[in-house]
């Protein structure tokens, strides 16, 4: 190669004669610089994780601390055990009322629904026929009484002559005849007179018993059918409010078990005296009525197997229909001492019901446990078997508890939480 050609290629790979840009020196530096600050940053950021990380043995420490529940002895308390039964209101008295003498309907004396009292005008039938059957009934009642006058004196005077034997004896006896019937005669056109006067008295139709009228059947101006049996014309219904019955029906189980609770002198009997006993309405969630039990029936219902039962209570400011439902609560017990605890306590393992108890060294111990009903007016689950007044239940934090580990007991209390 000649130099020629070497000098050729050295002038192409020279750089360009002048002086060097200065932009491109000067981009350098802020690269570098910020290099710089994000090394220190990742640094500074080393440092304090390491100082702010707990050591191995006091993290070890708090993995393994045991975790913390509330628990509680079971509440004791004296209580009576209810058994809850659905009834239907009825009233005490109850009157269908009807014509009892026939005519004309006059007029109606009441509104439709309203409260009555006994003896309130509700009807009045035509009394006019009446009344002039009771003028002819007065008037052949003067007219017996007229005659029975005469016979009485024939027969005086026929007494008199009789004494001295101026009469015969049959004649005698025919004037006592006379006056016999002639004060019988009195007696007929008496009754005669009063059974008017009490049909008179019977267009007047009044109410046999105070409460509530149902609707009028018959309106004015209609026929209506009386007497004292056969198809007489219904006019209206009366129920009686206050007291009211409450009807219910309980098994055969639950009635047999009164009755062996009664005979052992556990509890009073449901036939020998008035149970207490609280009833509440449909859409009442407290016990507002306060009555007593007032009938059990002779004998069990053979298709139903149920015992009918009923309550009395009072109905001063007439709330409750007949007819309307509701709910009884009856006495299932004597008051006597009971272990309660929350439902939330309460665990179901397949059939069975458990509880969590905590020892005095935290180990954590299932219990199995007979509930039995709920008491309301507490809001706890009433215990029958399976604790005892000393343990200690887990209350808060079950889910922490686990059967053979260990936990750190808080104590705490069970309080009524009534619904």
């Amino acid at each position: 190669m000649s130099d020629h050609d070497l000098g050729t290629d050295a002038s192409h790979g020279a750089a360009p004669t002048g002086p060097d840009p200065a932009p491109r020196r000067g981009s350098r530096i802020p690269w570098l610089f910020g290099i710089g600050v994000l090394i220190a940053a990742v640094a500074a950021g080393l440092y304090w994780y390491e100082r702010a990380r707990p050591e191995p043995a006091a993290a070890a420490a708090a993995a393994m601390a045991p975790p913390e529940v509330t628990v509680a002895p079971p509440l004791r308390r004296e209580i009576v055990e209810w058994d809850e039964y659905t009834g239907q209101f009825s009233a005490k008295d109850y009157v269908e009322v009807r014509a009892r003498v026939s005519g004309h309907l006059q007029s109606v004396h009441f509104k439709d629904g309203q409260l009555v009292k006994k003896g309130d005008l509700l009807f009045v039938i035509d009394p006019r026929p009446f009344e002039i059957a009771l003028k002819s009934a007065r008037a052949q009642l003067e007219e017996a009484k007229a005659q029975l006058d005469v016979a009485n004196r024939q027969l005086e005077r026929v007494t008199k002559l009789r004494k001295n034997d101026i009469v015969a004896a049959s004649e005698y006896d025919q004037r006592l005849g006379d006056a016999a019937a002639a004060n019988a005669s009195v007696a007929a056109a008496q009754a005669s007179v009063e059974s008017t006067e009490l049909d008179l008295e019977f267009t007047h139709v009044t109410a046999p018993i105070g409460g509530r009228i149902g609707r009028n059947a018959v309106t004015e101006g209609n026929l209506v059918t009386g007497g004292s049996s056969g198809n007489t014309t219904m006019l209206t219904t009366i129920v009686s409010l206050d007291p009211i019955y409450l009807d219910f029906d309980m098994s055969e189980t639950s009635f047999l078990a009164y009755q062996r609770a009664s005979a052992a002198g556990m509890m009073q009997s449901t036939r020998d005296s008035a149970v207490p006993v609280d009833a509440r309405l449909m859409d009442e969630d407290h016990w507002s009525l306060r009555g007593s039990l007032t009938f059990v029936d002779n004998r069990v219902d053979r298709d139903a197997g149920t015992m009918r039962a009923r309550a009395m209570f009072s109905n001063p400011n007439a709330l409750i229909t007949p007819g309307q439902f509701g709910y009884l609560r009856l006495p299932g017990s004597q008051a006597y001492e009971a272990m309660l605890i929350p439902d939330s306590a309460i665990l179901t393992d397949q059939s069975r019901k458990i509880v969590m108890t905590v020892g005095d060294d935290g180990t954590v111990t299932p219990k199995i446990i007979r509930p039995g009903p709920f008491h309301e007016e507490l809001g706890l689950r009433i215990v029958r078997d399976g604790l005892k007044p000393t343990d200690q239940i887990v209350i808060n934090g079950l889910m922490r508890a686990r059967p053979g580990g260990r936990v750190k007991p808080v104590p705490g209390k069970i309080e009524p939480m009534p619904r």
